[in-house]
């Protein structure tokens, strides 16, 4: 069946948010084009899913260090595509990391599994590969979610085709000249630009057996809708509004610098990013104050010129727009802006630079307590005890992590136990523990990936009954 798509070649242009200029022009793919990757995909897909699970391993883990190989070059692409720090933008590390322990995963969780036998039957199950899977990459950690998206699912026996976003479509370029230096067969991974609407027709026609999602809520479920009726198993990670909640006996001292970088690292711009915070009333203006403190040491400069800040500017200019209108209308409300810097570097340095925020008294009539802000600002509020703290934690139609703070760790995990969220930390925050299985409870997502878990979700279950005698 071939794919009725309506583009012809579309320019994609990449408006760089450094200094707001095209950074890279490319086309997205024809309907020719896509046919011809997706008829190469499923021509790949048996003799893939057939590949001893060690040579799928070996050319994975050969395409880890290709990519090693090109860690300058990510990284100064990532910089300039999506605005991070240069002197931060290598995610090559974290992306072997990935496959390294998705391989250690794998034999274990792809072994065949016996199940009781009777007189001459024998039980089995094994698992075997989706096939054909989608991957779609978020622009925000542009490297390091293809361990998620691609090496994993590569491993497990499936082929990939990967859509990365329109913001960071050269790091999809440079993933498969690695790939091919690897030497992967041919249609085992292919890197398609193709718009959203094209995208969707392809899920909607059910070729494909898994689409894998990391980005937004509502591009989630566009994909959800889309893959509606078909059959396809669709993997989402989506958004976050992720809090934390600092009990009175918290070590707020240790536990300060975490909660910064929490709040700050890569702009704010992680689905496990710190945007809400909870302090027990006793500690409050103890902990408000450290906090600001600390985040004045938030330096906001030019990503490949500035003197290694800490941040750079947000991905597009009309994210800085929301973020500023999320701030605009807590202070409409009643917050206060705590973090008075008197600095003007991000009207100087371009539209897509925010300065870092810290805002207090707020609550949850304000949008940055309730909608994902996805930026460098931090959001306080003063509870009265526990039960308060998780009733606003719970308040929110995400869940992907939260985290508590106390020196109390029984009391600490069992109210960690009533938070409604995928991952939950005691003590840390901000963290993508890639030992544990990863996503979301509510609308932050359906699906796991990493260790065991992971590889039995990038893989089906098939089940062997097999009578060896007629007794």
């Amino acid at each position: 069946m071939n794919i009725a798509v309506n583009t012809q070649g579309q320019p994609l242009e990449v408006v760089s948010p450094v200094d707001g200029k095209v950074y890279a022009r490319r086309s997205y793919a024809t309907g020719a084009e896509i046919e011809a990757a997706l008829s190469r995909a499923e021509a790949a897909a048996r003799d893939w899913a057939r590949t001893p699970l060690e040579t799928r391993v070996a050319l994975v883990a050969r395409f880890g260090q290709e990519m090693v190989k090109r860690a300058p070059q990510l990284a100064e692409t990532l910089a300039w595509q999506m605005g991070r720090p240069l002197w931060q933008a290598d995610e090559t590390p974290r992306l072997k990391l990935v496959g390294d322990l998705a391989a250690q995963a794998a034999g274990n969780a792809l072994a065949e599994e016996g199940y009781p036998a009777d007189p001459g039957i024998r039980r089995f199950v094994r698992r075997v590969p989706h096939g054909v899977t989608l991957a779609i990459c978020a622009w925000n950690y542009p490297v390091a979610m293809m361990g998620y998206l691609v090496t994993a699912p590569l491993i497990a026996g499936n082929v990939v085709i990967f859509k990365h976003s329109p913001q960071t479509p050269l790091t999809a370029e440079i993933a498969a000249e690695a790939f091919a230096a690897a030497g992967l067969p041919d249609g085992v991974f292919q890197a398609v630009h193709m718009t959203h609407p094209d995208a969707e027709k392809i899920i909607g026609t059910g070729r494909f057996r898994a689409v894998n999602f990391i980005g937004s809520l509502a591009g989630g479920k566009r994909v959800h809708a889309a893959a509606a009726g078909t059959l396809t198993q669709v993997h989402l990670e989506l958004g976050g509004k992720d809090p934390a909640y600092i009990r009175a006996d918290a070590d707020i001292e240790r536990a300060i610098p975490l909660m910064v970088e929490g709040c700050y690292s890569n702009a704010g711009q992680s689905c496990c990013s710190v945007e809400r915070i909870y302090v027990h009333k006793s500690v409050a203006k103890r902990f408000t104050e450290a906090f600001v403190a600390e985040a004045k040491n938030v330096t906001l400069d030019h990503p490949i010129t500035g003197k290694q800040p800490y941040i750079g500017p947000v991905v597009r200019a009309v994210a800085a727009t929301t973020i500023r209108n999320h701030v605009a209308d807590a202070l409409a409300k009643g917050a206060r802006q705590a973090l008075a810097t008197g600095r003007s570097a991000a009207r100087d340095l371009g539209p897509a630079y925010v300065e870092p925020e810290v805002l207090i008294d707020v609550n949850h009539t304000m949008a940055v307590m309730r909608d994902e802000t996805f930026g460098p600002v931090a959001a306080i509020q003063t509870v009265s005890d526990d039960a308060e703290a998780v009733r606003l934690m719970n308040d929110t139609e995400y869940g992907l992590t939260a985290s508590v703070w106390t020196a109390d760790s029984e009391t600490g995990v069992a109210l960690l136990d009533q938070v409604e969220a995928g991952t939950v930390y005691l003590n840390r925050c901000d963290h993508a523990d890639l030992y544990l299985p990863w996503g979301g409870l509510k609308n932050s997502g359906t699906g796991r990936v990493n260790g065991r878990e992971g590889m039995l979700q990038a893989t089906e279950t098939k089940s062997f009954h097999v009578r060896t005698r007629f007794v």
